[in-house]
């Protein structure tokens, strides 16, 4: 019992990781991104909606729908590091920043964005 307890804790300390993803056409210049204060669950999530056709994304989703998953990847372009401090708990606006930078960076190079 007190393994199953130590495991239970060790699960509850456990920080997922941030940051920001990009879902790239293979076929076009363009891409989305997202900022996630939980990558791998918005990653599956974000998959799980294209598939399925709810994603707020319309341009995405009807370039999803028509070209086929096989069409896109999907990676993660930068993770957020927690900060030391415990206390901190909201990296929304650090993740805002981090989307701005990146979106900058993606136009410099000419990507094109998936209108909503």
């Amino acid at each position: 019992m007190d393994r199953k307890k130590e495991l239970k804790e060790k699960y509850k300390m456990m920080k997922p990781e941030m940051g920001l993803f990009i879902i790239k056409s293979k076929l076009e210049n363009k891409c989305h991104i997202e900022v996630s204060q939980n990558l791998k669950g918005s990653i599956n999530g974000t998959v799980f909606k294209l598939n399925f056709g709810n994603h707020p994304n319309r341009e995405l989703q009807k370039a999803w729908i028509q070209k086929g998953e096989n069409s896109f990847t999907i990676e993660i372009l930068e993770k957020l590091e927690y900060d030391e401090d415990e206390i901190k708990t909201d990296y929304s606006e650090e993740l805002e920043i981090l989307e701005l930078v990146w979106k900058d960076k993606l136009t410099k190079q000419g990507m094109e964005f998936y209108n909503k």
